[in-house]
């Protein structure tokens, strides 16, 4: 089997994390930009790509349910896997309302900021592409390279010259740099809400390093390629970000459709706006392509539960093609629900903000167990010589997971509160749903804890039975 070199690790990585679907939320933070990526980077990006390639080097068939469930149990490997999957539940919506703001320059810009458009929109896309998976639906790895080169190396490339030749042409910005913008007002706690959207575009690392066992010579090629892919990670991310922030004013920038609306601003200009619907086309089969490929793994992941005693056996039912459809189902009624969130709050930023900071701080959850793991499971289990291992033996270790377990707090903290330019009116009105929405997504997993305790005592009490029907014959 080859093996795979630094470069190609290092597109991996870059692969899993880089998006410009993000670009807009990260552009809210304005002249904060630079701050606010490279204090992400430091806290979570970093700590979660070492973290991980170190578990999936030393673990083997490795994951998150595996790593928990090894250090503290299957019950908190349940919870691990759980926040994995409801996770996506809530991302995906946030990425279905991004391809039906850039769809809607095909029809009307407008549309962008209607939430019934939205709202439909998404339920018909996600609805479709269910329906499509339920017939084993499968992306070659063709497609999904060319998804990557349409909906991310080409826009994101496009962008930033943009921004490149809009900036030596000396043309009007809205965003001016000084040495005293650039750092956050340590008095005022609501320029940190920023913080959210940055560590959303940085979420996903731990996806890239399952492949740390196929790179050659690891201790040496990961570091480097985690150097390398945090580079371009952050370079493209900044300057994509600073594109959207500098011709557009904080107060015009569209969650959903903020990444297309700065191409066409930057087209007209150039008077090159018949290039507009073709980058829209790309976009949006670039989305699609991200989507498809995530709709049927994590269903699949969390199936497993079933099979382990954690939910009824009906979720974890294939069909003919191999695919879980009653869970596949479930997960399109869930995101349904999810979507009501669009006529519970004024705009479509503010929906779009809620479900992105609500996905980022399930995700965050799971991220929390996972620097507890590694910090358990470097105690508990011998790791053979030659995988990767954190620099600096257990101090290193713990320096990387306490840097990351505060940077989690920290955004725990800060989701709570909504950016003062996104319009989400009664702010009171905001924390409710966003706290019955952390609650009431992570609430089932005490009933799966239930489910399973009852269906072992039931099969305790049957085998109680039987030996006494046993010893009654003899």
């Amino acid at each position: 089997m080859n093996k795979i070199n630094t470069l190609a690790l290092t597109l991996l990585i870059t692969g899993s994390i880089d998006s410009i679907r993000n670009l807009p939320t990260a552009a809210l933070s304005g002249s904060l930009i630079f701050f606010f990526f490279i204090f992400a980077a430091v806290t979570f990006l970093i700590p979660t790509a070492l973290v991980s390639a170190e578990l999936s080097s030393n673990i083997n068939q490795g994951g998150i349910y595996q790593w928990v469930r090894l250090a503290f149990g299957e019950r908190t490997g349940f919870l691990a896997v759980w926040l994995q999957w409801i996770n996506n539940v809530i991302w995906f919506p946030t990425m279905l309302s991004f391809i039906a703001g850039t769809a809607s320059y095909l029809i009307d810009p407008t549309l962008a900021q209607n939430k019934y458009y939205m709202m439909t929109m998404v339920l018909f896309i996600f609805w479709a592409l269910t329906f499509a998976n339920l017939r084993g639906m499968r992306v070659s790895a063709k497609f999904t390279s060319f998804c990557t080169i349409a909906g991310l190396i080409i826009p994101m490339t496009l962008i930033i010259g943009l921004l490149v030749t809009w900036v030596f042409l000396g043309r009007p910005i809205q965003l001016h740099l000084t040495a005293q913008s650039v750092m956050p007002d340590w008095h005022k706690f609501d320029t940190w809400t920023s913080l959210t959207g940055i560590m959303l575009s940085f979420s996903g690392m731990e996806l890239a390093t399952v492949y740390v066992n196929d790179v050659n010579n690891p201790k040496k090629s990961f570091p480097k390629a985690l150097a390398f892919s945090s580079v371009i990670i952050l370079t493209t991310m900044v300057l994509g970000s600073l594109a959207i922030a500098f011709v557009l004013p904080a107060d015009k920038i569209g969650l959903v459709d903020g990444t297309i609306s700065s191409f066409s601003y930057f087209l007209s200009a150039y008077h090159l706006s018949w290039v507009t619907p073709i980058l829209t086309v790309l976009l949006v089969i670039g989305s699609l392509g991200g989507i498809i490929s995530w709709m049927v793994s994590p269903v699949k992941g969390i199936a497993q539960a079933a099979t382990n005693g954690f939910m009824p056996l009906y979720f974890g039912k294939e069909n003919q093609y191999g695919v879980p459809k009653n869970l596949l189902l479930t997960q399109a009624v869930l995101v349904s629900i999810v979507c009501l969130v669009y006529l519970l709050l004024p705009t479509v930023n503010a929906s779009y903000w809620l479900l992105s900071s609500l996905s980022l701080q399930l995700y965050i959850l799971m991220y929390v167990l996972m620097f507890l793991a590694a910090l358990r499971l470097r105690h508990k289990t011998k790791y053979n010589s030659g995988t990767f291992v954190i620099p600096g033996k257990k101090f290193g270790l713990w320096l990387i997971c306490i840097v990351g377990l505060a940077g989690c707090a920290l955004a725990l903290l800060v989701g709570f509160f909504p950016p003062s330019n996104v319009d989400v009116g009664s702010k009171l009105n905001y924390v409710i749903i966003y706290t019955a929405g952390m609650i009431g997504l992570v609430m089932p997993v005490c009933f799966f804890y239930i489910y399973k305790a009852r269906q072992l005592r039931r099969k305790l009490d049957r085998l109680s039975a039987a030996e006494e029907v046993v010893l009654e014959a003899n």
